[in-house]
């Protein structure tokens, strides 16, 4: 679609209902998505956005309520019909064959009938010259599974644009970004809509709602519960999706420090493919305090933390947990030896989506809740109870299978499960990736408790908010390396310097020349 080309229809959505069982997913929801516009659809995890998406993409038939297309009513029984209505999604998960082309991902859903052969040279075309027009540069023979989580979004994005889409959904589309790739896709959105598309933008992260929107629609469990202005406060924002007054800075109090608890000296790491990614890397967390690793992602911060589990082995250099050499050590011997960790990517390395959320708790400490090889079930559903209540874990029960639940409850699954033991160190990669707003505020009290137990906290962070939040010093990685260790002060124009390579003397420098 061109911008001369005639205005697309409103697309309305009326008294949309979607139940599953006893649970109203979707209460009489009534949106209009306005060509030439984004529109954000604010709310927690689990509040019923994503839902609401799926019904208008044809992945849920709704119980009650009407889809329209101007005035005229419109069936979306699947997909198929979404798409020939031209209504593309951007799904949280891709939606993506690994070991396919990008050109042969663009095809997949719009292949010819019997007999008819897939236009893969078309395909290729069409990723170039979309490619290109929108500033989203992929390689149409690249296979999926070698390309970044930034890249793979590109892929969804142009295989919607490829299709005609005048509706764009995005589903979370910065869940798995990084700072950088986050920037630019609110520049594509813009590019989009400026063309006179419309634009739903789900998400919970009230920084890039006040970025990018032009109209805020605000979920609450199932229900809309208002409307707000893009320049209304970040604090009124957060109060309306949770429904009470919500706090964005940690409340804590200064450190209390302890002995030194981990050190690593001149640790080198290397990653799967060989590659040199942690770099002769010195560092100490003391008992008490919160060290945040601040860096774009890819700087090593993964590899860094997989060597201190024990899943990546160490090229060179030591590390030290109460003095102890846990160098070589497994990860059933770190864990042992006090490590607590929450994975970057909880669906991944956190959790086992179809076990209960009572097994999940327990998983790392089997021994301590089996009797003569028996498991002992009674004292493990005990124990899933009191984890529930305590950390506000949002289920039908602890039988509940963890991947039904929203992402901000398998967050506190893990962390459950991780501060339920004595720890020496508790290591969280990205611990609020892809979390809602409350239940940040929750995890981030919870990480400052387990600090003020005594325990060294050591921090992976993408989100120089949280990092900010959070940290009693900061580390700032690139390329592998600590380029400094600053307090948590430091002017966020001198850590975005010091992200970029730059040393913390010369960031601080560079920062005074700009302002001069």
């Amino acid at each position: 679609m061109s911008a001369t080309a005639p205005a697309a229809p409103v697309l309305h959505l009326r008294g949309i209902t979607k139940r599953f069982g006893a649970l109203t997913a979707n209460d009489n929801i009534t949106l209009d998505i306005v060509p030439g516009r984004i529109h954000c659809l604010l709310g927690e995890n689990g509040a019923g956005k994503s839902t609401l998406m799926n019904v208008l993409f044809g992945l849920l038939e709704a119980d009650e309520g009407e889809i329209a297309l101007g005035d005229e009513p419109l069936k979306v029984k699947g997909p198929r019909e979404a798409m020939d209505a031209g209504i593309g999604m951007v799904h949280q998960h891709f939606m993506l064959i690994p070991v396919f082309t990008v050109a042969e991902n663009m095809v997949l859903g719009r292949e010819p009938g019997a007999g008819g052969m897939l236009d893969l040279r078309q395909a290729r075309e069409t990723v170039r010259a979309l490619s290109e027009r929108y500033r989203l540069d992929v390689d149409p023979d690249a296979l999926v599974e070698d390309l970044p989580v930034g890249l793979q979004q590109r892929v969804e994005i142009l295989k919607a644009l490829a299709g005609g889409a005048r509706y764009l959904i995005f589903d979370e589309p910065t869940a798995v970004l990084t700072p950088q790739e986050i920037d630019e896709l609110m520049v594509v959105m813009r590019a989009l809509r400026d063309e006179g598309r419309a634009i739903v933008f789900i998400t919970h992260k009230l920084r890039e709602v006040k970025a990018v929107a032009d109209d805020i629609t605000v979920i609450r469990r199932g229900a809309v519960v208002g409307t707000a202005d893009p320049s209304a406060d970040e604090t009124e924002l957060a109060a309306m999706m949770v429904g009470r007054p919500v706090s964005l800075k940690v409340d804590k109090d200064a450190p209390k420090l302890g002995d030194e608890r981990l050190r690593l000296e001149g640790l080198t790491v290397a990653s799967p493919s060989g590659a040199v990614a942690v770099d002769d890397l010195s560092l100490t967390v003391r008992g008490g305090e919160i060290v945040c690793i601040a860096g774009v992602q890819g700087n090593g911060q993964t590899e860094l933390a997989e060597a201190l589990l024990g899943t990546l082995p160490v090229a060179s250099g030591k590390v030290f947990l109460d003095g102890v050499d846990v160098t070589d050590a497994t990860p059933a011997q770190t864990i042992r030896a006090g490590l607590g960790f929450v994975p970057e990517d909880r669906r991944r390395d956190g959790f086992v989506g179809e076990f209960s959320i009572a097994q999940n708790l327990v998983l790392n400490n089997l021994p301590s809740f089996s009797k003569r090889g028996n498991l002992e079930l009674a004292r493990i559903a005990q124990n899933a109870a009191d984890r529930i209540e305590e950390f506000d874990i949002r289920s039908e029960s602890g039988a509940q299978p963890v991947k039904s639940l929203s992402g901000g409850n398998q967050q506190k699954v893990v962390l459950a499960r991780e501060l339920s033991r004595d720890l020496s160190l508790l290591l969280a990669s990205q611990p609020t990736r892809g979390v809602d707003v409350g239940a940040i505020e929750f995890l981030h009290q919870r990480i400052v408790e387990e600090r003020d137990k005594g325990t060294a906290v050591l921090i992976v962070s993408t989100e120089l908010d949280e990092v900010e939040s959070l940290a009693d010093r900061i580390a700032v990685m690139y390329r592998g390396r600590v380029v400094g260790i600053v307090p948590p002060d430091t002017p966020r124009e001198v850590l975005g310097l010091m992200m970029a390579g730059v040393s913390h003397e010369d960031a601080v420098a560079g920062k005074e020349n700009a302002g001069e």
